[in-house]
């Protein structure tokens, strides 16, 4: 009888940490996802890129997925089959799904442009993919960088 075929999925943890959703855990949340970026061979430009964006996620969760009550933030830093580098980013805030976001208008001029959306814009462009999933009560975003480009 022939064997189906399967595949696996080879994910290594490189760093994983969980904190108070916080602004002052920002630049702590940064240098880790930074180090792991090193770590994987990448270069300054393509570091700063995935600092920019993992920002723009981090703060848009800081600001807006609590409203008004404590909750945390997780990191993890993961390669898959050494071929992609994922920041998953995850929290239990209220359901956002990042990639339900109008793109803004950017022909428009800058005074008559729509306020919001501009930062998931940034995300998307920066990122080779940008992966959102809602687990039970749980947001799961995963910025995905390719290491062999």
């Amino acid at each position: 009888m022939r064997q189906p075929w399967i595949t696996y999925k080879i994910v290594e943890v490189l760093s994983k940490i969980r904190v108070p959703a916080r602004l002052d855990h920002l630049h702590t949340l940064i240098d880790i996802v930074s180090n792991c970026a090193k770590e994987q061979g990448l270069g300054g430009k393509r570091i700063n890129e995935i600092e920019i964006a993992t920002e723009e996620a981090l703060v848009n969760i800081f600001h807006y997925a609590y409203q008004e009550q404590e909750g945390d933030v997780e990191i993890s830093c993961k390669t898959e089959h050494g071929r992609t580098f994922i920041i998953e980013i995850t929290d239990a805030g209220m359901p956002f799904n990042p990639l339900s976001v109008s793109e803004p208008d950017t022909t428009l001029d800058v005074a008559e442009r729509q306020i919001g959306g501009v930062g998931v814009f940034l995300i998307k462009k920066l990122m080779d993919d940008v992966i959102y999933r809602r687990d039970g009560n749980k947001n799961i975003l995963e910025l995905v960088v390719n290491l062999k480009t």
